[in-house]
């Protein structure tokens, strides 16, 4: 069996009276596509900066491909790439000059050819020659991607890459990212678009308050804690919750379910009670059900 691509193993950082991240511990395999979610303040960024080397922690220990990030700093941070939340720049340079600039830290000469494929992948091309001040906010944050992947690293990770991006671009980012995965990467990805995690990710670990409160396959963490939804509009106003109906606008009304036999026995109380359907659609389980449920209850 292959060593892990990352291993976290019981990681505390404090900062003064505040524990960012409390005895936090998970390895995530070479090739998987690894969804890191929590809400605002959980400890996201801060794994990923101790992962980095850019915080030390105060307890345990990190790995990456197997090198300690603090006692092995250099091969650690040469199998990682890491494309960053903030949008952090030199305005002095062009495209092309940063990605040299990049390549040079990690004593790689005569990149160039590496370079323009990800510019080309990226669809960078036309801007390689562009001062860095001069592009858009979501050109610049694929140039963040590329200067993460100048030195090709086995690891891969994304906080937050898509914030304040367009459609067509965060489609195109992620095809070429799929395609890095295909090609045997391992990704860590931290997302607050719950919908991205969920078709991109084939495992998740959920975290709070610097805690890990769910670590499981996408799919079966989808099995074990969200629930279907059957949605009825009903004619006259009727008052539903009686019956177990949570309301919603425009007349409609939500009913909970964990298995298709139920709904008929939904529908029957609603027939029962002489209620008139206007409208009835069912909705399938979805990961922002999972992450809300999960939040409120740990």
């Amino acid at each position: 069996m292959s060593q892990p691509a990352v291993r976290v193993i019981d990681v505390v950082k404090r900062y003064g009276a505040l524990t960012a991240l409390d005895g936090v511990r998970l390895e995530v395999a070479q090739g998987e596509f690894f969804g890191l979610l929590g809400p605002n303040g959980a400890g996201k960024t801060t794994l990923i900066s101790a992962l980095a080397g850019l915080v030390r922690p105060d307890g345990g220990r990190l790995e990456v491909m197997g090198h300690d990030v603090v006692g092995d700093y250099r091969q650690a941070r040469r199998n990682l790439g890491v494309v960053p939340q903030e949008l952090v720049f030199d305005p002095f340079f062009t495209v092309r000059e940063m990605l040299r600039i990049q390549s040079g830290y990690f004593g790689l000469r005569n990149n160039d050819a590496w370079i323009d494929e990800i510019l080309a992948s990226l669809d960078l091309t036309a801007k390689a020659d562009a001062n860095m001040r001069a592009l858009s906010g979501g050109m610049k944050r694929r140039v963040l991607v590329a200067q993460a992947l100048v030195h090709r690293p086995p690891v891969i990770v994304l906080d937050e890459p898509t914030a304040g991006v367009d459609v067509a671009l965060r489609q195109g980012l992620w095809q070429f990212i799929r395609k890095l995965n295909r090609d045997g990467h391992t990704i860590i990805l931290t997302t607050h678009y719950l919908e991205e995690a969920e078709t991109l990710c084939g495992r998740l670990a959920m975290l709070k308050a610097g805690r890990i409160v769910a670590l499981d396959t996408t799919e079966d963490l989808l099995r074990r804690f969200a629930s279907h939804s059957l949605r009825v509009r009903v004619v006259g106003g009727a008052d539903l919750a009686a019956l177990g109906g949570h309301p919603g606008s425009g007349g409609w009304w939500e009913f909970a379910f964990d298995r298709y036999v139920e709904v008929e026995a939904i529908l029957a109380k609603i027939r029962e009670a002489g209620v008139d359907m206007a409208d009835m659609e069912i909705g399938a389980s979805d990961l922002e059900q999972v992450f809300l449920q999960l939040m409120q209850a740990a």
